[in-house]
């Protein structure tokens, strides 16, 4: 076959895994999906619904969130440390953006406390 086809030839083991899989009865030429593969597949009312647990509950685990809404432990998480930029402190779910009124309060207390000069 590589003298006729050249490099472009498919390789033997190529040719008898496909020869068994028809032969096992299936017609179907595309891959099937992997039961491995994780898919983080997320629509923004499982990002608000994520959201407002944790605006409820800032002690709520990835595990809860995933069982109160029914889906993957690494989707939760992906949602939770991606959208709305939450982080974990000290157990506790904190949100990484701070509001212009956090701001000018930390850089009042900063001022106040005499640590910026």
């Amino acid at each position: 076959m590589k003298e006729v086809y050249g490099e472009q030839c498919l390789f033997r083991c190529t040719i008898f895994r496909w020869y068994y899989r028809y032969d096992a009865g299936r017609v179907n030429i595309k891959d099937l999906p992997s039961p491995r593969q994780a898919h983080a597949v997320t629509n923004k009312a499982t990002n608000s619904a994520v959201d407002e647990l944790i605006r409820q509950n800032c002690w709520i685990t990835t595990r809860e969130i995933d069982v109160e809404l029914s889906i993957g432990k690494g989707t939760a998480h992906h949602i939770i440390h991606k959208k709305p930029g939450c982080g974990k402190v000290c157990a506790q779910w904190v949100s990484k953006h701070l509001s212009e009124n956090q701001k000018t309060a930390r850089m009042g207390v900063c001022l106040n406390q005499g640590f910026l000069h």
